[in-house]
């Protein structure tokens, strides 16, 4: 099948296999409810966790979303992702179009030199599982809706999984951009031992609840400053002046979630 796909990767099933036989084995293939993604990917992961074990020093493991998008005349049948806002219509009107396909959220292990090591995790997912949250959040304060309902359940799921293959908590760093800004993935890496690096995106409420990170910050000591140079968009060089502060302080949860969650002692870099 592998063989058969690779020699024509832009064709139909029926096409790429030549014959009936081979396309009805192939759909009976993708139709078996046994094979997964998880086992498909067994084998890679398995090879991940060698190349982990044989190496010393920090793991660090990144978590983001690809799309794989595809042009279909009826999306529901592959799932959607978003609706993209096409070219403006003669009326004023902007005309909108559903972009269909899938999602993966993979996590990719790499030394600290930058050496990568493998996937340690990947989930693959489309928005018809989530239909209707977005509408819910409009009635319902959003800390409120219960993260098992949400997309970013699915760094919670990336970084267990990752970690329990790693078999190294402390060695794990976890790293993933504003959209990692979860309180329970806190709550999740203290509890696995393991830890993280994301970019803040929420200005959280710290110590005893009366004031937020950035206030803190705001009146913390820099911590030493780096230059750099880059080129602006006209090719001009350029330098900036780096400020880098941090600090250990109490982060509290939500509002809505500060009977369920307890406070974490965090690390705080601020850099400006």
């Amino acid at each position: 099948m592998l063989e058969a796909l690779g020699d024509r990767p832009d064709k139909s099933l029926p096409t790429a296999f030549q014959d009936w036989a081979n396309t009805k084995a192939a759909y009976r293939f993708f139709a078996n409810e046994n094979v997964s993604e998880d086992k498909i990917l067994e084998g890679h992961f398995a090879a991940s966790a060698l190349r982990i074990q044989a190496t010393d020093g920090p793991i660090l493991i990144l978590q983001d979303t690809t799309e794989f998008s595809f042009k279909r005349s009826s999306p529901e049948k592959i799932g959607f992702i978003n609706e993209s806002t096409g070219r403006k219509m003669k009326e004023g009107r902007h005309l909108k179009h559903t972009v269909c396909g899938l999602l993966m959220h993979a996590s990719l292990a790499i030394t600290a030199e930058g050496l990568p090591l493998g996937l340690t995790a990947a989930k693959f997912w489309t928005r018809n599982k989530f239909k209707g949250t977005e509408a819910l959040k409009r009635k319902v304060n959003p800390t409120r809706v219960p993260i098992e309902q949400k997309e970013s359940m699915r760094w919670l799921d990336n970084l267990q999984r990752s970690t329990e293959l790693a078999s190294s908590p402390a060695r794990c760093v976890h790293i993933g951009d504003r959209e990692s800004d979860i309180f329970e993935l806190f709550c999740l890496a203290q509890d696995l031992g393991t830890h993280f690096l994301i970019r803040s995106c929420v200005d959280r409420l710290a110590e005893d609840g009366d004031t937020t990170i950035s206030q803190v910050m705001a009146e913390t000591q820099v911590s030493g400053t780096h230059d750099i140079h880059f080129r602006d968009k006209r090719g001009n060089q350029q330098q900036a002046t780096l400020s880098v502060k941090h600090a250990k302080l109490t982060v509290c949860p939500p509002i809505g979630k500060q009977k369920k969650y307890q406070k974490q002692a965090l690390g705080i870099i601020f850099a400006e």
